[in-house]
């Protein structure tokens, strides 16, 4: 019996053989991770995820490229159509017609990718700590990009994500530490953002254009004080959705769903029941 509580459910759409968590019965919200190494659906999410599925139908998959999801050694990663096809093609074969969605950094500007081109099967969107407007490659973020197996490179990027220090425990530096170990992932990982890397973040770029044709409630949330992606970003995003509003929280690096776990929830559960 697995006992390892990052692996959940594996479903296999064309090449890609998904890890998700499903959790709970109602209206299906999604919840996308970030980039970071040793990052997965669990680790991301194990705080949000039962008390979500409370209220709803939580799914939490790993993104390909990251914790227990499967594809072949040659699998070409294109920002973003390949993480939109997976997440698409995940929706189908759990028959989810429409889905609200949670997206943490790279989630987030996933989160946006999927509303743009497939607005019909998103209805409300949270994003925190995300992507999709223009910022210089910060050297945290370069840090996170690069990182190299082990448990100090571990803490080192674990203490770039939160703004208290104290929340960055052995147990989550040697969890994380243990996914970036098993045999394939580090070559995997080095796949996804490979140097020069300034082309990645300029990839996730989403056009003013496409910002303004979202018809979606859009709730913002950054840390005041995170140092992977600026406040800026999220500042722009909120200037350029329409149905947009914006939650600062000071005090707060880029884990916002950690460092400010209750207040994180409380939010998003009134949020999303105002559509229920």
């Amino acid at each position: 019996m697995n006992q390892n509580p990052e692996i959940a459910q594996q479903i296999t759409v064309g090449t890609i053989t998904t890890n998700y968590h499903d959790q709970g019965t109602g209206f299906p919200v999604t919840l996308l991770h970030g980039s970071g190494a040793g990052v997965t659906a669990w680790a991301n999410w194990r705080g949000a995820i039962p008390v979500l599925a409370a209220q709803r139908r939580v799914i939490a998959p790993d993104l390909v490229g990251f914790g227990y999801t499967e594809a072949p050694a040659d699998l070409e990663y294109k920002l973003m159509d390949t993480w939109v096809e997976q997440i698409i093609g995940l929706l189908d074969a759990l028959k989810i017609e429409r889905t609200d969605l949670v997206g943490n950094s790279f989630g987030g500007t996933l989160s946006l990718a999927l509303a743009i081109r497939h607005p019909e099967r998103i209805r409300r969107i949270v994003l925190m700590g995300s992507g999709g407007q223009p910022f210089p490659f910060t050297p945290e973020l370069d840090a996170l990009w690069g990182y190299t197996p082990s448990i100090e490179n571990m803490k080192k990027i674990l203490d770039i994500m939160a703004f208290d220090r104290s929340i960055v425990t052995d147990e989550l530096a040697e969890l994380r530490y243990r996914a970036t170990a098993r045999p394939g992932v580090q070559e995997r990982f080095e796949k996804v953002f490979p140097p020069p890397r300034q082309r990645w973040c300029d990839a996730q770029i989403m056009s003013d254009a496409d910002l303004a044709k979202l018809q979606n409630e859009v709730l913002i949330i950054h840390g005041r004080d995170d140092r992977v992606v600026p406040l800026d970003v999220s500042l722009k995003l909120a200037a350029k959705i329409d149905r947009s509003q914006l939650h600062v929280f000071g005090r707060c690096g880029h884990w916002t769903q950690i460092e400010h776990g209750a207040r994180f929830i409380k939010l998003v559960q009134d949020f999303l029941a105002e559509a229920d």
